[in-house]
Order: structure tokens, then C-alpha cells, then sequence
């Protein structure tokens, strides 16, 4: 029985997921972000293990053949997926683990582990999201046009989560974020296998 909580993080780009993740892991020890295998080149200044598990297409393939994935997605050219064995060995070790992933990959993932808890992240208006989206101004209308859709078409999947949280003030945002976490960690399953002894020494009276 898993004594960790695996979380999926879902949100459109541009609603500070990536950003939110990372603060929460750097603030909170017992969370772990997930690092996922993918046969896309290594980029200069990535690090094996750290941003991905690089490998070949062949090993993946492999792996895939194996149902070593709790999810597993092909972006153009490239395979990204999530090691299984890697997670529950990780919750087992009473660790939280965090997936970074889109809402199609967190279907996926709670098909396979259906005590997975949902989080999804939203900006606080249509014109924030756009202004992030924008960066520097730099791209043209039409990219930024089908950047908007894309995301109006993630945003739409937010009741497919347990938790909703709009990232307005990051601050307060990453304080929801922390608060989720910690609440699961307070479930009565959980402190059941955290404290069996106390439980046990409560509940007799000698």
C-alpha cells in the first residue's frame, strides 16, 4: 500500500504551472517532481535525470512494449512518458510525487492509479493568460490566435480535477497548492500506516 500521494499539476501554458511546481518542491521535502523519459535530443545545458531521462527511440519503444508507463504521450517527432516503477517505488518510500502533465495524460494516469488527486492551475482572466502568452511581443497575431484556442480547449477540461486553484498572486496560489498537499497527507489512510504504533499505544488501555 502506497504511503505517498501521486498528484497530477495540469494547465494551459502560460498559467505559471511549471513555476508553481518547482517553488513547492524547493519549500516542501517530501515532494518529488517526476522526471519523465523522452527520445528528444538533449538541449544545451539539460542534464540526464534532472529535465529527462534521455533515451533512444528504441529503448522506449521497449519500455512501452513493457507497460512500464503510466502515461505516455508523441509530441511531432518525439516520445515522452512517465516510468511507473519509478513513482510507486517513490510513493512507497512515503514521498509525494508531482506530474507536470496535460489533461489528457492525467486521465491516463488516473485510469492506472484512480487514488491520484487532480489539481488543475488557472490564470485569473482570458487577458492575462493572452499578455503571458504574448512574452515580448515578438510573435505574430495568428500564433498568438491559436495559442489562445489552445488553451481556451485545455481550460475547458478543469472539472476533470479534484482541486481548482487560479494563479492571480503567485504567492497566495502556491500557499492552495501547499495546502492540497499537505491536506492528503492528513487522510485517515494515510496516518493509519504513518502512526500504527501511536494508534495502537492510544486505543489500549493496560
Amino acid at each position: 500500500m502506497q504511503a505517498g500521494t501521486l498528484f497530477t499539476v495540469s494547465a494551459p501554458s502560460g498559467a505559471g504551472k511549471t513555476s508553481l511546481v518547482k517553488a513547492l518542491a524547493e519549500a516542501d521535502d517530501l515532494v518529488t517532481v517526476s522526471v519523465s523519459h523522452t527520445t528528444r535530443k538533449k538541449r544545451p545545458g539539460e542534464q540526464d535525470g534532472i529535465n529527462y531521462h534521455f533515451v533512444s527511440r528504441a529503448e522506449f519503444l521497449r519500455m512501452l512494449d513493457e507497460n512500464a508507463f503510466l502515461e505516455h504521450a508523441q509530441v511531432f517527432d518525439n516520445f515522452y512518458g512517465t516510468a511507473r516503477h519509478w513513482v510507486e517505488e517513490t510513493l512507497r518510500d512515503g514521498r509525494d510525487v508531482v506530474l507536470e502533465i496535460d489533461w489528457q495524460g492525467a486521465a491516463q494516469v488516473r485510469r492506472l492509479m484512480p487514488d491520484t488527486v487532480g489539481i488543475f492551475i488557472l490564470p485569473p482572466s482570458q487577458a492575462a493568460l493572452c499578455e503571458r502568452l504574448t512574452g515580448r511581443g515578438q510573435d505574430e497575431h495568428s500564433v498568438i490566435d491559436r495559442r489562445m484556442d489552445q488553451a481556451i480547449d485545455e481550460m475547458s477540461h478543469f472539472d476533470e480535477a479534484d482541486y481548482l486553484i487560479v494563479n492571480d498572486d503567485f504567492n497566495s496560489a502556491l500557499a492552495d497548492l501547499g495546502a492540497v498537499v499537505r491536506a492528503q497527507r492528513q487522510r485517515l489512510q494515510r496516518q493509519r500506516l504513518q502512526h500504527p504504533e501511536l494508534l495502537r499505544a492510544l486505543l489500549h488501555r493496560g
